[in-house]
Parts: structure tokens; C-alpha cells; sequence
């Protein structure tokens, strides 16, 4: 008789492969960290726990591409301005006074957000970010993270010299982790200057690690780099030699065509933060075109205090009908399309599809199951459209990472989210007095 450590049952399975299978009645077997078994319902099995999905859907956990979670502690701060001045007035000087235990509390609460909502992996840009990798391994999330790199002084770090060998120390420090990873995250081109890009990549690069950056998020963005190089960032960025199979460029709103194509001949994956683009006024980045032209692109939710929620529900959903209004065709961004976006293209993007981003055997036990019976739910003809169009994360009822669950019935099992909560709360007196 098979015995399994954990299997998941009663419920029909996306594996999210290359054929949009769906299993009506699944099973999902698990031993340690990884997925031994799916198929249809096995006889004479054991197992040492069982979920039972209650006729439910059973997927991949999503995959948050681009965030900077202890941002969360600075959500609805101040909306509703241009992205410069929302930067120069608000966040940096708040920013400035920041230390590590508030970036803490901070991604506590971030992490508890995403695994409620179905995230199991995400990746961070931010400060003090050995803060945040601390977090999410309490929390038991998977993470890539990566501390900001800047052409100014650091609270964290101190002086610009300073900033390359704190990330390459967090390199050494959690290489191997089962969960954390780090990338090497320079904040972009308006804020580094080509030295600074040149030897991040080449950081990178020696340690085989993504380069990640924002690029093309904003017209003004774009004014600045053509004012200052006299190329586009793409250009730019090629000139340097910094674009690669390595870099992920985050929003990539603003495009020229053949931009798209540099990046599709070098390799560059793109993830997209639709909600926050929009929330900032910055525009909607070409989906079609870089998909057409064969480009990875994942999705994220970019921070609380520009989207103000970190639910990959909500952002499929609007990531679906943005670009059909921009192209004014119904069929682009299709449902299949844009769940892929959140699950394996996201894996693909941050180089980690080789272990999760769908269910396979052999794939760590990354996984989520939705529940489906609730009156916006209900009926149910296509589930990949119902994940995009209706689905909420508040939908989600369990959360497995690495073979682990870590929410049960929706209650999280790694973090007392009352504490966190609480923590989060006296965070935000603070930051209401450094504002006045």
C-alpha cells in the first residue's frame, strides 16, 4: 500500500501544464516537500493527513512576481498622487527612518495577507531585507528577495559602497535555504547610475543569481533616461550589457516595439503590476506585444501603498480586462493566459519554474485549494475563467508550501495573526508621528 505524508482529495486539479488539463476528481499525493502522486482517485493508499477539498479546485500556489511587502504598513498612506510625488513627499522621507524591525512587522503582515489569499511564493524589492526573508521563512512562504540598491546612502547599509556587499553577504548567507532565495535589485535607472547597474549585473552574474529592476514604469521615467543616455532604458540597458536571461524587468510599461524584441532575443522576463500602473496613473504595459513576441511575463501586485491589497486574485482579474480595453479585443489576455501568468510563466520569470508554478511530480508541494462553494461561484462551467474572473483570495481555503501547511480551513497555522496585526497597528503610530 502507498503512503503518503499528506494528500489532497475530493476536489478537480489544474495542474497548469502545457495542455490546461483538469482532473475532474483528483488526487494529490505528497512525501516530505514534494509532489508524489496526482491522478485520479488511487486505491489502497494511506496517507498521514488528508484535506479534503470538498469538490473544490486544487492548483498551484500563486506567485506574487514583483512586490515590496513591508510596504504593507504603508497602505492607503497616500493615494491619489502622481508617482514622484507620492516617492519624494511621502514614502522616502518615510523611508529614511525606517529600521529593521518595522520592515519586520511589516512583511509579517504581508506574509500573512498572501497566504490567506493563495500566494505561496513572492518576490521582494525593499530595505532590511534580510528582514524580510526572515519572514517569510517564519511565515513558511517561498521568496526571492533582494535588498534596493541606490545612488544615495542606505538607512540599511549606509554608504552607496556599502550596498553591493551587503546583498552578496545575504547571497552567501541563505544560499541553499529550501525556501529564500536572493536576487541582486537595483531600484532603477533614474536612481543608479551605469556603474552601479554594471556591477550589479556582474553580481549576478558571478553568483548566478536574478538581476532584477523597474524599467519603464513611467513616461517621466523614460524622459529622464533619454534626457540623461540619450536612449530608451531597453537602449540603455543594452548598451551596458546588462540585459540577459538573468534580468527581470518589473512594470515595463512603456515599450517601443522593437524594445520588446531586444528583450525577446536576449532572454529578459518582464512581470507586470497592472493594479498599481493604474492606481499611479502610469499606464498599461503591452501585454500582447511581448507575449506575441515571446517574452515571460509574470504578474505582481507591486506594494500595499500603490495597490493597496497583495491579492493575485483581484490582480488577475483586472490584468484579464485591462488589456482588452487597451487592444479592444475580447480574446486578448484570455483566462488561461493570465492564471499562467500567476502560476507557472510567474515561476519561469523568477527562474524557479523548475520546482514549482504547477503541479507535477517530482514539483515541490506547492498548493492551494479554492473553494468553490459560494453563491458568486456558483455554477461552474470553465474553472480557469472562474479563477481569473470570479475567484477572490478570501476564496482560498488551504495553503501548502514546500509539502507544508501552513493555512488550514483559513486559519494560519505559521503566524498568530492577532500579534501581527496588533505589531502592525503600533507601526502605524509611528508613522503617522514622522509625517506630522
Amino acid at each position: 500500500m502507498e503512503r503518503f505524508d499528506l494528500v489532497i482529495e475530493n476536489g478537480a486539479i489544474l495542474p497548469m501544464d502545457s495542455e490546461d488539463s483538469i482532473l475532474k476528481q483528483g488526487l494529490l499525493g505528497v512525501q516530505g516537500d514534494t509532489i508524489a502522486h496526482i491522478g485520479p482517485p488511487a486505491q489502497g493508499y494511506g496517507a498521514e493527513k488528508t484535506i479534503d477539498a470538498r469538490g473544490g479546485l486544487i492548483l498551484p500556489g500563486l506567485i506574487n512576481g514583483h512586490t515590496h511587502a513591508a510596504m504593507s504598513l504603508f497602505r492607503g498612506l497616500a493615494d491619489d498622487l502622481p508617482l514622484m510625488e507620492w516617492l519624494n513627499n511621502y514614502i522616502f522621507p518615510v523611508e529614511r527612518r525606517m529600521d529593521a524591525h518595522f520592515v519586520h512587522t511589516g512583511s509579517l503582515l504581508a506574509c500573512a495577507e498572501m497566504i490567506m489569499c493563495g500566494t505561496t511564493t513572492f518576490c521582494d524589492m525593499y530595505l532590511f531585507e534580510e528582514e524580510v526573508a526572515r519572514a517569510a521563512q517564519k511565515a513558511g512562504m517561498r521568496a526571492v528577495v533582494g535588498e534596493v540598491l541606490y545612488d544615495f546612502p542606505s538607512p540599511n547599509y549606509g554608504p552607496v559602497e556599502e550596498g553591493l556587499t551587503y546583498t552578496e553577504s545575504l547571497i552567501r548567507k541563505w544560499k541553499d535555504h529550501p525556501l529564500i532565495s536572493v536576487a541582486v535589485e537595483p531600484h532603477s535607472l533614474y536612481t543608479c547610475s551605469p556603474d552601479l547597474l554594471t556591477a550589479a549585473s556582474e553580481l549576478a552574474q558571478a553568483h548566478g543569481v536574478p538581476l532584477i529592476i523597474h524599467v519603464a514604469e513611467t513616461l517621466s521615467e523614460v524622459a529622464e533616461v533619454k534626457k540623461r543616455y540619450g536612449k530608451s532604458p531597453i537602449e540603455h540597458l543594452n548598451a551596458l550589457g546588462v540585459l540577459g536571461p538573468r534580468l527581470i524587468a518589473d512594470h515595463c510599461v512603456h515599450l517601443q516595439e522593437e524594445e520588446i524584441e531586444t528583450m525577446a532575443a536576449r532572454g529578459v522576463k518582464a512581470v507586470e503590476n497592472p493594479e498599481s500602473n493604474m492606481k499611479l496613473a502610469s499606464g498599461i504595459a503591452p501585454l500582447h506585444l511581448l507575449l506575441s513576441h515571446g517574452v515571460t511575463v509574470g504578474l505582481g501586485t507591486d506594494g500595499c501603498a500603490s495597490n493597496n491589497n497583495l491579492d493575485l486574485f483581484t490582480e488577475m482579474d483586472m490584468a484579464a480586462k485591462i488589456h482588452k480595453v487597451q487592444t479592444m479585443d475580447p480574446t486578448v489576455a484570455d483566462a488561461t493566459t493570465v492564471l499562467k501568468m500567476a502560476t507557472l510563466e510567474g515561476a519561469k520569470a523568477l527562474g524557479l519554474d523548475r520546482i514549482t508554478g504547477s503541479l507535477e511530480v517530482g514539483k515541490k508541494a506547492d498548493v492551494i485549494v479554492v473553494d468553490t462553494n459560494r453563491p458568486h461561484l456558483t455554477p461552474l462551467y470553465n474553472p480557469f475563467s472562474h479563477l481569473v474572473y470570479s475567484a477572490r483570495g478570501q476564496d482560498v481555503s488551504h495553503t501548502i508550501v514546500n509539502g507544508r501547511v501552513i493555512m488550514e480551513n483559513r486559519q494560519l497555522l505559521t503566524l498568530d495573526l492577532d500579534e501581527v496585526m496588533a505589531r502592525a497597528r503600533e507601526k502605524a503610530e509611528q508613522v503617522k508621528a514622522w509625517l506630522s
